[in-house]
C-alpha cells in the first residue's frame, strides 16, 4: 500500500524539566564562548579563512535574553509536534523549540537515524544559555548554538515542490536581523528527509550571517567525510590542520577514540560532493548531504575523559548512551562568519537519509564505497534538480498554520515595510513585548509602565536607536537608550544616558546595575561594587510579590551584586545580599556554589566543604566552565569527585 506524504500534529510526553523565566537583565557583556582563537593563530591561516574569523565578531546578545531559569526537576510534560510522514520515513518535528526534527525513523527497516534523546533537559550551551541535545538543530546567527535552540519557531503548511505537503519553518534572526526560513517534505516513495533553507538579507548594507545544521547520532560510529585533512579545534583554542582518519598514532574518525573534547572541520576539495555520514559497525546509519553551498562538514566529539562522560549525563539520563555531532555549514569552520551582500539572500537544499557502506578499511577505499553507495541512494544531479524545483516555490505563500513564533518580525517588516513573500510575518502575532516599540515606531515615544515591573526588552539597532534619541527623554526611554548606544560600542554616551534618567526614575536598579557594569569595564571595582549593593537595596524595596518575574530579577541581580562584592572583599555586605535572596533561589545549584563561594572568602573552608559535601546541581553551568573545580581546589586537597567534574581539556602540564 503506498502511503501519501502527510504532515500531521502529534503531542510527545517526555521527561522534561521546565524552561522558566528569562534573565530580565540586559547582556551587556558577551558572554562566555569557547569558539575563539588568539590573533596570532590567524597568520597561518588560508587568507579566506582568516578573513572571516575576523568578520563581525558579536559585540554583545543584545536585543537577546538570556535564558536561565530551567532547573533540573524532570517530569513527563506534554511537547508540540509536528510529524511529517511517507511510507519511507517519518520525521518528528518541534516547532516550538527551534523547530528541532527530534527523530528520524526509516520505517522499512525500523532504524532510528539520529540520536534522540528520551529526556528534555535544558543546559548552558546556547548562546544565551538555554539548549538541549538530540535530533537535528538548525544554528543561524553566530558562532555557537541560536539563541532559538529553546524558543518557538512559525509553522505552515506549504505545497511542496512535487505537489505533495511541505513543513515551513521561519522567524526573524534577532542577532543578525535577518528572516530565515527552512522548507522541509518528503517526496512519495523518497528515502530522504529534503530541507530547503533559505536566508535573506532586507537591509541596504551587508550583513554577517552564520549557518550550521547539527545532527546529533549515537557516537558508537565511524564519521565518513570526503577529507584527508581536517582543521582541529580543541578547548585550549588552538586552531590547526591534521590528517584524516589518523594523527598521532589515533583514528579520530571514530568518536570514542578521541580523549578530550574537540571539533574537526573537515577541508574538503572544491568540485567535490559535501556530504558527511555516521555508520555503525555493520555499515548502517545516516547520511546528510547538500547542494555546494553549504561548504563545511564537521564532526564534534566529547571525548573519553572523565568531563566529557560528565557532560553526556547532564545532558540526558545516564545509562542512555552518548552522542556525537556530524554538522554541516556555509564556511569551513564556526569561527567563521559569511558576508550577505545587501537586498540578497543565500539558500541551499540538504537532504537526510539511511547509507550502507563498508566503514571498515583502507580510508581512501572507505570513502570511494561510500561515495557510490550514495550517488546510487541519491545522484548528485537528482538533489540538484530538486533544487531548483523547489526554489520557486520558497515564495510560495503559507496554507494552514501550524505554530506560532513571536512578534519581533511582524515589528520589523511594519517598520520598514518589507516584503518578504512566503515568510509572513503577520500584525496578529506581535504581543506584549512587543507593545512599547510599537508605540514608539507610530507615535514616536516610549510609553512608561502601567505598573511597577523590570523593564522590558530593549531593541537595540540602529533605526531603533534613532527613534530612542529622538523620542521624549523619560527615564525608561533613556535606561533603552543606554543599552543601545552600548551595544553599538559608545559606551561614555551610554553612561551619560543611565546618568541622566537616575535623577527622575522612580526604579533606580536597572539603570544603578547597567552603570555597576560600566564601572567594572573600565576597572572601577569599588565603585561597581557600591552601585550593584545601592541597586539591589532599591530593588529589595521595589519588588511587589513573589511572582516570577520579580523573582527572576531578584536572582539575576542578586548573583552579579555577591560577586561584585567579593571580587573586592565586601564578605558582610556579600552575605547581607545573599540573606535577602528568595528561600527557593537560594536552593538552587548555582547559589549553593556561591553559598559556598561565599563560606569560602569568609575563611570557613570547612563549612564550604559541606555545601559541596551535601550535593548540588549548577542547572545552567557553562559549556568548558571550570568554576567548581577552581573552587573545589580552594577549600581542599582532595581529588574532584566525579560528578562535579566538568572538565573539557587536558590538565595543564
Amino acid at each position: 500500500m503506498v502511503i501519501v506524504t502527510t504532515i500531521r500534529r502529534e503531542v510527545l510526553t517526555l521527561p522534561a524539566a521546565e524552561l522558566g523565566p528569562d534573565n530580565p537583565l540586559p547582556p551587556l557583556r558577551l558572554l562566555h564562548e569557547v569558539h575563539r582563537i588568539d590573533d596570532r593563530d590567524r597568520e597561518d591561516l588560508p587568507r579566506e579563512m582568516a578573513r572571516q574569523i575576523g568578520y563581525e565578531r558579536l559585540r554583545s546578545l543584545l536585543p537577546v535574553r538570556v535564558r536561565d531559569g530551567y532547573g533540573r526537576t524532570r517530569e513527563p510534560r506534554e511537547i508540540d509536534a509536528l510529524v511529517i510522514e511517507n511510507d519511507r520515513l517519518k520525521a518528528t518535528v518541534l516547532p516550538g523549540l527551534g523547530g528541532r526534527v527530534a527523530s528520524l525513523l526509516h520505517k522499512p527497516t525500523g532504524r532510528e537515524l539520529l540520536y534522540r534523546n528520551p529526556v528534555f533537559q535544558p543546559a548552558n550551551f546556547a548562546l544565551n544559555g538555554a539548549w538541549f541535545s538530540g535530533g537535528i538543530e538548525w544554528n543561524i546567527g553566530a558562532t555557537g548554538h541560536t539563541p532559538l535552540s529553546c524558543a518557538p519557531l512559525h509553522a505552515a503548511r506549504v505545497p511542496a515542490p512535487d505537489g505533495g505537503d511541505m513543513l515551513r519553518l521561519w522567524e526573524w534572526d534577532r542577532l543578525r536581523d535577518l528572516p530565515f526560513q527552512i522548507d522541509l517534505w518528503l517526496p512519495d516513495g523518497s528515502d530522504f528527509l529534503y530541507v530547503g533553507v533559505r536566508i535573506r538579507n532586507p537591509h541596504e548594507r551587508p550583513v554577517p550571517t552564520y549557518w550550521w545544521s547539527n545532527i546529533a547520532v549515537p557516537e558508537e560510529r565511524r564519521v565518513l567525510a570526503p577529507a584527508d585533512e581536517a582543521w582541529h579545534f580543541g578547548y585550549e583554542r588552538r586552531l590547526r590542520r591534521v590528517p584524516v582518519p589518523s594523527y598521532d598514532g589515533i583514528d579520530r574518525t571514530y568518536p570514542l577514540n578521541s580523549p578530550y573534547a574537540a571539533d574537526y572541520f573537515y577541508e574538503i576539495d572544491d568540485g567535490r560532493r559535501r556530504w558527511i555520514a555516521a555508520l555503525d559497525a555493520d555499515g548502517h546509519g545516516l547520511v546528510q548531504t547538500s547542494t555546494d553551498v553549504l561548504r563545511g562538514r564537521k564532526l564534534f566529539v566529547w571525548g573519553t575523559g572523565a568531563g566529557g562522560r560528565r557532560w553526556q549525563e547532564w545532558l540526558t539520563e545516564p545509562g542512555t548512551g552518548g552522542y556525537c555531532e556530524i554538522q554541516a555549514g556555509l564556511a569551513r569552520t564556526q569561527l567563521e562568519h559569511v558576508r550577505l551582500e545587501p537586498e540578497s539572500e543565500l539558500s541551499w537544499l540538504e537532504a537526510y537519509g539511511p547509507l550502507d557502506a563498508r566503514p571498515e578499511g583502507e580510508w581512501a577505499a572507505v570513502l570511494r564505497g561510500a561515495e557510490v553507495r550514495l550517488e546510487a541512494a541519491l545522484p548528485r544531479a537528482e538533489l540538484e534538480a530538486a533544487y531548483a524545483a523547489w526554489k520557486p516555490c520558497a515564495d510560495t505563500e503559507p496554507g494552514e498554520v501550524l505554530a506560532a513564533g513571536s512578534g519581533w518580525g511582524a515589528l520589523e517588516v511594519l517598520r520598514a515595510d518589507w516584503k518578504l513573500p512566503g515568510t509572513p510575518f503577520d500584525e496578529d502575532t506581535l504581543g506584549e513585548a512587543q507593545e512599547p516599540w510599537l508605540h514608539l515606531l507610530r507615535a514616536g515615544s516610549f510609553p512608561e509602565p502601567r505598573r511597577v515591573r523590570p523593564p522590558g526588552q530593549t531593541l537595540v539597532a540602529t533605526h531603533w536607536r534613532d527613534m530612542l534619541e529622538t523620542a521624549p527623554a523619560t527615564p525608561l526611554t533613556e535606561y533603552h537608550l543606554g543599552v543601545a548606544q552600548w551595544h553599538a560600542g559608545d559606551r561614555a554616551q551610554a553612561v551619560r544616558s543611565w546618568e541622566r534618567a537616575l535623577e527622575l526614575a522612580p526604579s533606580l536598579w536597572p539603570l544603578l546595575r547597567c552603570l555597576a557594569v560600566a564601572d567594572q569595564e573600565s576597572g572601577n571595582h569599588e565603585r561597581a561594587a557600591d552601585r550593584y549593593a545601592d541597586a539591589f537595596d532599591d530593588l529589595c524595596h521595589e519588588r511587589r510579590d513573589n511572582g516570577e518575574s520579580w523573582t527572576a530579577a531578584t536572582a539575576a541581580l542578586g548573583r552579579e551584586t555577591i560577586e561584585a562584592l567579593l571580587a573586592v572583599g565586601r564578605t558582610a555586605q556579600a552575605r547581607d545580599v545573599w540573606r535577602r535572596l528568595h528561600p527557593a533561589t537560594r536552593e538552587r545549584g548555582r547559589f549553593r556554589l556561591i553559598e559556598a563561594g561565599l563560606l569560602c572568602a569568609e575563611g570557613r573552608a570547612e563549612e564550604a566543604l559541606d555545601v559541596f559535601r551535601a550535593g548540588f546541581e549548577v542547572a545552567d553551568l557553562r559549556e568548558g566552565a571550570e568554576a567548581i573545580g577552581r573552587l573545589w581546589s580552594r577549600v581542599t586537597d582532595e581529588p574532584l569527585p566525579a560528578h562535579y567534574d566538568f572538565r573539557m581539556r587536558p590538565p595543564e602540564s
